[in-house]
């Protein structure tokens, strides 16, 4: 199956700032392979490194998507949010970009469940059912359809676990990289100077700090699944 080129430009990511790493004192020895130099007490990530596991990543996403697989794209931290909601609607994928509930995977039923009612109390409120109930219950479901739509909105149509899991920041969503072990779901993560690199099945060298760094990685990831997708449907 052919593949399109990825367009993994040096310069590009030197402009974006997915070089930087975090100070020095701050770094976890395991980075030690993908970190080039340091700069005034920052460590300076190997793009040389980020753009051939960058590639690796949007190979498997091409391949994953070409085949009809489902990603889930998870960042938390406030300077992934916006990104993260970006990138999934694009590429059509479920994602988790506010608080992580633990057990979102490894108490899939219970997700599942919840799931249900979020999708019901929408078709109630859209349909005026809400509208129409005592103002106390309704306010009250009203307040449990919000909380839902916070946490659970992006993932409002997931019927079954992901395939992939893409976690934008490893730290913070440390959570969601351990039930994917636990399940054995594969995943593909950002890991910033202070990061494990063993821990996900590709980690990514890159700033996980910086809008611009995470947005164009994220963006790459994109365009692989996209153009997967679009495979997918021409095969059919």
């Amino acid at each position: 199956m052919a593949r399109r080129s990825w367009n993994i430009d040096l310069d590009e990511m030197m402009r974006a700032g997915v070089h930087f790493g975090h100070r020095i004192k701050k770094w976890n020895p395991r980075m030690a392979p993908y970190i080039s130099a340091n700069r005034k007490g920052i460590h300076i990530i190997n793009l040389t490194i980020t753009a051939r596991f960058l590639s690796g990543a949007c190979d498997l996403l091409f391949d994953a998507a070409s085949i009809g697989k489902q990603f889930l794209i998870v960042g938390t931290k406030r300077e992934a949010v916006d990104s993260v909601a970006w990138a999934a609607r694009k590429a059509r994928c479920h994602y988790i970009n506010q608080k992580w509930l633990g057990g979102t995977l490894t108490n899939w039923a219970t997700t599942r469940m919840r799931l249900r009612q979020f999708r019901d109390l929408r078709t109630r409120d859209k349909s005026g059912k809400l509208a129409r109930l005592p103002k106390r219950e309704a306010a009250m479901l009203k307040r449990k359809l919000a909380r839902f739509q916070t946490y659970l909105g992006g993932i409002k149509y997931m019927k079954r676990l992901p395939d992939i899991v893409i976690i934008v920041h490893q730290d913070e969503d440390a959570k969601a990289l351990r039930e994917c072990i636990t399940l054995g779901i594969p995943t593909i993560s950002l890991i910033d100077t202070n990061c494990d690199p063993d821990l996900a099945d590709i980690s990514i060298p890159a700033n996980d700090d910086a809008v611009a760094s995470i947005r164009l990685i994220l963006t790459k990831l994109v365009i692989a699944i996209c153009e997967g997708r679009s495979s997918y449907i021409r095969d059919l």
